[in-house]
């Protein structure tokens, strides 16, 4: 009888404890940051993002279950852009603007850094009134630097809904020049359109956010094969041979058939799918030839979109 209420007691004192630990479980959890939102709002240098992600109405999106890479400003950061763009205070800053270019700090799917490579990713940040994501290039080569600006000084930060990079720099919406600028395969066509053509200022042209353009990228390798550059005045005229009005994505391109779009030269180039010889769509230059290979596509910045090709287009006047 007397072992009978020890066991009892012994039962019941255990039980007690198990349903105490439990719910210092529960307090516990309840007070340890788990999704990407809380995170940042338990940290002090990430409070104007956290500030931001509120004006912007967006902290329940980082709440919310899912799998998401952020590349996360500091104060400095964001104190740094402000500056840059002549606001004084974060709420100077429209909220549709703050709201794009938050987004474009995000991904849709979670990448620890040892599985950042160098290429492009689509961010959730979108083109003008489009379902069009904006790109990002990450570049790998020393650290993980994105769009050219923004370096990650500290990775791999885990939430239950995805994963935290640090950055020291606002990732702002791109122009197809920051592409061109960042990525290394278009260091010659950077340099075309720079230092070889000083009377035409190519980079305010082609970063007019009021205007979009579709621009096919001659890589280094295109310029390469061309041989030694022309003359300025010729130069420049094929450079305006390789831009079109307007955000023509690969999408918006006639299937199974080809597409006629006039450069800014006055050039018309012409654009067929499918490609052949493994490219993804061919097109043909105002001089004729037909052999030049779209090898990448839908490079989306906020003023328009990029294609790289392999080969550089001529037009009709340099016959």
């Amino acid at each position: 009888m007397k072992t009978s209420n020890l066991l009892n007691k012994l039962v019941f004192l255990f039980v007690g404890l198990a349903l105490i630990t439990s719910c210092k479980d529960d307090d516990n959890n309840t007070m340890t940051p788990e999704t990407i939102s809380e995170i940042a709002a338990a940290t002090p240098d990430l409070s104007n993002l956290v500030a931001a992600l509120q004006r912007a109405n967006l902290v329940a999106t980082l709440d919310a279950p899912g799998t998401y890479t952020v590349f996360a400003p500091t104060n400095a950061a964001f104190s740094a852009f402000l500056t840059a763009n002549n606001f004084a205070t974060l709420n100077d800053v429209p909220v549709n603007v703050l709201t794009q270019v938050l987004l474009n700090h995000v991904i849709a799917e979670e990448l620890p850094a040892a599985s950042l490579t160098t290429g492009y990713k689509n961010t959730l940040a979108t083109y003008a009134a489009t379902n069009l994501n904006l790109s990002m290039f990450v570049n790998t080569t020393d650290g993980v630097k994105l769009n050219g600006v923004s370096n990650v000084v500290t990775p791999n930060i885990e939430a239950t809904n995805g994963i935290i990079h640090v950055v020291d720099a606002v990732i702002g919406i791109p122009t197809v020049v920051t592409f061109a600028t960042a990525d290394p395969n278009f260091s010659t066509l950077v340099s075309a359109l720079t230092t070889l053509t000083p009377a035409t200022d190519f980079v305010t042209i082609l970063s007019n956010t009021s205007k979009a353009y579709t621009v096919f990228a001659p890589t280094n390798a295109a310029f390469t094969a061309l041989g030694t550059p022309p003359a300025e005045p010729v130069l420049t005229k094929v450079l305006l041979h390789h831009v079109v009005e307007g955000n023509i994505q690969s999408g918006g391109l006639t299937p199974n058939g080809t597409t006629t779009a006039p450069s800014l030269e006055g050039d018309n180039l012409m654009i067929t799918l499918p490609g052949t010889g493994g490219n993804i769509a061919n097109m043909t230059d105002g001089s004729g030839n037909s052999n030049i290979g779209i090898i990448a596509v839908n490079i989306q910045a906020g003023n328009g979109v990029m294609h790289a090709i392999n080969k550089v287009a001529i037009p009709n006047t340099e016959n």
